[in-house]
C-alpha cells in the first residue's frame, strides 16, 4: 500500500511524463467528484473523500503544504456537505427532491467571505513559509510557491463553505481556483493533476450555468407558496 501510495512509483509514462498510481486515481475520483457537483447530485460528496484522502498523500509528497491542510479541511467539510444537503433546516429550503436548494448570497455575506479571503490568504502564507523551520522533521524542506498556494487554499476553503450552503457564489471561486491551479500545478511538474484543473475550468463553468438555470426556475415557485 505504501508503495501505491508514494509519487515515485510510476503506473505508466504518457509522452516522456511517468504518472504515479496516486497521481492517476486521485484525479480521477476527483474528477468524477466534481463532475457530480455540476449535475447538483448528493454522490459528489462521498465520491470526493477518496479523492481528498489521495491528493491528500500527494500534496505532501510534493511539498505544497497549504494544499495538504486543504485536503484535511475538505475531508471534514465533505462529510458536513453530505450531511447537510440531505437534511435541510426548513421546508422553505428544500428543493424537488427534498434536498437543500439553490440559493445566492446577499450583501453582508460577500462583505465577510471578501475579509475572510483577504486575511486568510496572509495568515495562511505566513504559515506555510515558515512550516520547514518549525516542523522540520514533518516538512523538511520549505513550501513552493506559498502565497499562491495559500490564496487557492483560501478560496477553496470559503467555495467548499459555499457549496456546502448550495450557493451559486461557490462556482465564481472555484473558476478563479482552478485557472491559478492550472499554471501552479505545471510547474510543479504534475501536469495531470494541472490538466485535471483545466477539466476542472470547464466544470465549473458549466457548474455556474446549471446551478443559475435551476436557481432562476425555482425563485417563480418560490414566490407563488
Amino acid at each position: 500500500m505504501l508503495e501505491f501510495l508514494s509519487v515515485d512509483t510510476v503506473m505508466l509514462t504518457v509522452l516522456g511524463y511517468p504518472m504515479s498510481w496516486i497521481e492517476f486515481f486521485g484525479t480521477v475520483f476527483n474528477l468524477w467528484c466534481v463532475w457530480l457537483v455540476a449535475k447538483n447530485r448528493v454522490l459528489n460528496w462521498p465520491v470526493g473523500i477518496v479523492g481528498i484522502l489521495l491528493f491528500g498523500a500527494l500534496f505532501w509528497q510534493i511539498r505544497l503544504y497549504a494544499d495538504l491542510f486543504e485536503q484535511v479541511y475538505f475531508f471534514v467539510t465533505s462529510l458536513w456537505g453530505w450531511w447537510v444537503w440531505l437534511h435541510p433546516r426548513s421546508a422553505g429550503e428544500t428543493d424537488i427532491r427534498g434536498e437543500l436548494a439553490i440559493s445566492g448570497l446577499n450583501r453582508r455575506g460577500y462583505a465577510v467571505y471578501g475579509v475572510v479571503l483577504a486575511v486568510g490568504t496572509v495568515v495562511l502564507t505566513f504559515v506555510t513559509m515558515h512550516l520547514h523551520q518549525w516542523l522540520p522533521g514533518y516538512f523538511p524542506e520549505a513550501a513552493s510557491y506559498p502565497l499562491l498556494d495559500s490564496f487557492t487554499t483560501v478560496m477553496s476553503f470559503a467555495a467548499t463553505v459555499l457549496m456546502v450552503r448550495r450557493k451559486i457564489e461557490s462556482w465564481h471561486l472555484w473558476i478563479a481556483v482552478d485557472i491559478i491551479g492550472i499554471g501552479l500545478y505545471w510547474a510543479k511538474d504534475v501536469h495531470l493533476v494541472s490538466l485535471l484543473y483545466a477539466v476542472f475550468l470547464v466544470n465549473a463553468v458549466n457548474g455556474l450555468i446549471r446551478w443559475s438555470r435551476e436557481h432562476r426556475a425555482r425563485i417563480p415557485a418560490v414566490q407563488h407558496t
